[in-house]
């Protein structure tokens, strides 16, 4: 795949295993012009200060594009002004899409599935179409336990679905374990 056609790196691993960090010296390593879409939002003084790490660790010439929802449109913006793209990260996306829907709308999983394949869709094409790099940092959330909630396992297969549809797209999935990275798809070909 060339470079013309856009390119997904998928960077996945558990809570504090080191992707957002490997992400970005990937990032750093691979792109000349950086953009950074983040998609948290600050609910809470415990997120106000995971989002200020995050920020305290990027170069300050990267351009960072603020993204909770309709994120596609934020990878077009940013791949006018950058050859890379970080996107941190699809688990927040989804928890924001989860969040914006109704109950009664949640409690059709055909629809949270779709509406959630539909988004991560967008995002791909948003990638292709604008042929740039763009390294995708998620999480793994099932390799827990059952979550108790309804709500907690709905998000938890949304967030696997999601992130197989990426790796299907991606070049190369990077799981990070311990703060080590090891490139699934790669030993997968092999």
């Amino acid at each position: 795949m060339s470079q013309t056609q856009g390119e997904i790196i998928l960077v996945t691993g558990g809570a504090r295993s080191g992707k957002s960090a490997f992400a970005e010296r990937y990032a750093a390593a691979h792109g000349k012009r950086i953009a950074y879409i983040a998609t948290a939002q600050i609910f809470d003084e415990e997120m106000r200060y995971r989002v200020a790490l995050h920020r305290k660790r990027r170069p300050s010439v990267w351009q960072t594009y603020e993204a909770p929802f309709a994120a596609e449109q934020a990878i077009g913006q940013a791949a006018a002004a950058s050859d890379t793209i970080l996107f941190d990260c699809v688990t927040i996306y989804l928890s924001n899409l989860l969040c914006s829907l109704e109950e009664r709308q949640l409690e059709d999983e055909a629809l949270v599935y779709a509406k959630a394949e539909e988004a991560v869709g967008r995002l791909i094409i948003a990638v292709r179409e604008a042929g740039v790099r763009c390294i995708f940092v998620t999480n793994e959330v099932g390799a827990g336990i059952v979550p108790e909630h309804r709500l907690s396992r709905l998000y938890r297969d949304v967030a696997g679905r999601a992130n197989q549809q990426l790796a299907q797209a991606a070049k190369a999935v990077y799981l990070t374990v311990a703060g080590i990275p090891v490139d699934v798809k790669k030993l997968s070909e092999a």
